[in-house]
């Protein structure tokens, strides 16, 4: 009777590096989302300007 002896890899232990990766992937998803939102607001302030709804 053959009895499977393989074992499964090892992890490597994780990089320290991965808590600042993923706090520069939150980082930098909520500045382009406040970008993307900044522009947002200029054209509605463009296009109320344009029909003369502000100064």
């Amino acid at each position: 009777m053959a009895t499977d002896t393989t074992e499964a890899p090892a992890r490597p232990p994780r990089s320290p590096r991965t808590w600042r990766r993923r706090l520069g992937w939150l980082a930098g998803i909520w500045l382009a989302s406040v970008a993307v939102m900044f522009v947002v607001a200029l054209v509605f302030r463009f296009l109320m300007a344009a029909v003369g709804l502000s100064r």
